[in-house]
């Protein structure tokens, strides 16, 4: 709700809230529980009575909402929920942690004291920084204080319209950098999906409406085709007495953004907008859940056509979240390829809140794993790319590969051989000279894909030199390779910049201004990875700027064309981008593969609107299929 409201407005809006979060705290919570909770919103209530929100509706509304969020959406116990009401109170106001141990006890004074940003000015690395390792911190004791964390960052991003474009930024990619992938971590795939949806909403709020307008677009249009599809897979499962959910659903927004981004696809091109998910209301007369998934890819592949090596079993080898179901791809009527996810009802209930939870002994792993690494840092006091090192290496996805031996070693996604190498033990990592991947020769640098199987050659004479540092993902990794440089005196130091080398932002792109402690400003394009890291951990240094159109200036950029050969067509491109659109070319590649012809052109435009205005223009050409930028 945007704007003013009166005093009376507020006063209802508040108390139905607050009595619908107690109904629902009667359903979830025990009885015997219920005046704590009453009596922790009457603390909270009275420490916030006089704070409004930057929409205009009392502030009480916010710990109100986050304690739904973790009493409905994530399922916590009484004391988590008695923290969430209570969690900004010794942040901002006069109430002290030693009035809420009176109250409530030591556990929720703990909660709370987590919870409690650091804002005296001692910071030893950045603010962000700091209140990220006190929050991580907290998994030595349990992991409540993360959730309630998710929990008031859902409700901060779902109410974030109100907000300065600045902080929106801010906000958005600490959300993008650290909670999201935190929570799929933790299982926690609705709260994932969301939290990464409106990150990007906010963040990039064009870029978003236009991929959210063609997702709705394909839909409409293939709804028939997706029927005609499911229909027999229905009747299929109804035949042989097996009860399932069997539905579709589109990919998220963020998932087909990144997807985009990652392969250089525009939305036409992907393959799959949306997947098939098939839950299955698993029997114990029918044998184990493994088996009766097993029992359902096998009556799908008698009816539909199976992509070869497309079967992925999450089930014996689960996601280091927990995550497990049966992935297939198989034909559709249409000739294309419809992504099949396969799982029973627990399997699913454990991907959506999967530590939350019964624990499972994947989420186990990791939180003692997590440990070591924070007890690590503890020691050695490796503040420096602590953020990078740890959310690369515990908050993507992860894949499984294998010794020559058959030992599973559980990687980030993206993970090369040196993070391998360097998983095994500091010294083959340090040693690591070549591998064979599935008996094929390979360099140490080689991106690993899920299921490899590598062996590692080692050589005593070779040292990590300072480009390794680019081809490493995990923390343990990077930090051996910084080790054994800082023993050498090799120097990893990097020079900044104006414009960021890796987006190269235009004018008229949305962009962030980051401003440097030398006064320099970088700025960035707003979905630049560096623009997103930056935004997470030095929030404070974002600043409103714009890259004006100058008479005279240019700027670079890669355009990639995809056409149909004919004769005469380079010609064409050349006189068009040169002749019509007076743009100066840098440098034209272009090479012909069975009469499709790909040209990659280094322009100079002087801002955004030229550049679609001249892809849009080049786009006509005939046979051209395609412009896109890199």
């Amino acid at each position: 709700m945007e704007g003013k409201i009166s005093a009376e407005e507020a006063k209802k809006m508040v108390e139905e809230m607050r009595d619908e979060l107690f109904a629902r705290a009667e359903e979830h919570l025990p009885l015997t529980d219920m005046p704590r909770v009453k009596a922790a919103y009457e603390m909270a209530e009275k420490a916030h009575a006089q704070q409004i929100r930057k929409s205009g509706i009392p502030y009480i509304t916010h710990p109100i909402s986050v304690a739904r969020i973790a009493l409905v959406e994530l399922g916590l116990g009484t004391n988590s929920i008695i923290a969430a009401l209570l969690h900004d109170v010794v942040e901002d106001t006069d109430y002290t942690l030693d009035d809420i141990r009176a109250a409530f006890g030591e556990d929720v004074a703990f909660l709370v004291g987590v919870l409690t940003k650091n804002d005296d000015g001692n910071y030893k690395v950045s603010k962000q920084i700091d209140n990220f390792k006190q929050m991580l911190d907290s998994i030595n004791y349990d992991i409540r204080a993360l959730l309630i964390k998710l929990s008031d960052r859902m409700h901060n991003l779902r109410t974030l319209g109100s907000m300065r474009t600045d902080k929106q930024m801010k906000i958005a990619s600490e959300t993008d950098y650290f909670y999201a992938p935190l929570a799929n971590r933790l299982g926690l795939y609705d709260i994932k999906s969301e939290l990464e949806n409106l990150s990007l909403k906010f963040r990039s709020p064009h870029e978003y409406e236009r991929i959210e307008k063609k997702i709705n677009s394909y839909m409409k249009l293939h709804q028939q085709d997706i029927d005609d599809f499911l229909t027999p897979v229905r009747e299929t499962l109804a035949d042989e007495g097996i009860k399932a959910r069997v539905y579709a659903r589109a990919r998220s927004v963020y998932a087909l953004w990144c997807k985009m981004q990652s392969s250089g696809q525009t939305f036409k091109e992907l393959e799959h907008v949306h997947q098939i998910n098939i839950i299955v209301d698993a029997d114990p007369e029918r044998g184990s859940e493994k088996n009766q998934c097993l029992q359902i890819y096998s009556l799908l592949t008698d009816l539909y056509k199976e992509r070869p090596y497309s079967m992925i079993n999450y089930i014996d080898q689960p996601k280091e979240n927990g995550y497990q179901a049966i992935h297939v791809e198989v034909m559709t009527h249409t000739g294309g390829w419809a992504e099949v996810h396969i799982c029973t009802e627990s399997m699913y209930r454990n991907s959506q809140q999967g530590c939350v939870l019964d624990r499972t002994e994947s989420i186990d792993k990791w939180v003692l794993k997590f440990k070591a690494i924070l007890k690590d840092i503890a020691q050695t006091g490796a503040e420096g790319g602590f953020m990078e090192s740890v959310v690369s290496s515990f908050y993507n996805d992860d894949i499984i590969v294998f010794t020559p031996k058959g030992n599973s070693i559980v990687l980030p996604k993206d993970s090369t051989v040196l993070d391998m190498a360097y998983e095994i033990h500091t010294n083959v990592g340090n040693h690591a000279k070549f591998a064979r991947i599935n008996g094929k020769l390979s360099t140490i640098f080689t991106t690993l894909k899920r299921g490899d199987r590598v062996e590692i050659g080692t050589d005593d004479m070779t040292w990590p030199e300072a480009h390794w540092l680019k081809h490493v993902t995990t923390y343990k990794a990077r930090r051996a390779v910084n080790v054994s440089l800082s023993k050498s005196g090799i120097s990893t130091e990097e020079f900044p910049y104006t414009l960021c080398e890796e987006c190269n932002p235009l004018p008229g792109d949305e962009i962030a201004g980051f401003k440097q402690k030398d006064g320099t400003i970088i700025v960035h394009k707003r979905n630049c990875p560096v623009a997103i890291q930056l935004s997470a951990k030095e929030g404070d240094s974002i600043v409103d700027v714009s890259l004006p159109i100058l008479p005279n200036r240019t700027y670079p950029t890669q355009i990639v064309i995809n056409s149909v050969d004919r004769n005469g067509l380079l010609l064409d491109l050349v006189n068009v981008i040169s002749n019509e659109l007076h743009l100066g070319i840098d440098s034209l590649h272009t090479e012909t593969v069975d009469y499709i012809v790909t040209t990659k052109v280094r322009v100079q435009v002087p801002s955004a609107f030229e550049l679609m205005e001249a892809m849009r223009i080049i786009e006509q050409i005939k046979g051209v299929e395609e412009v896109r930028t890199i």
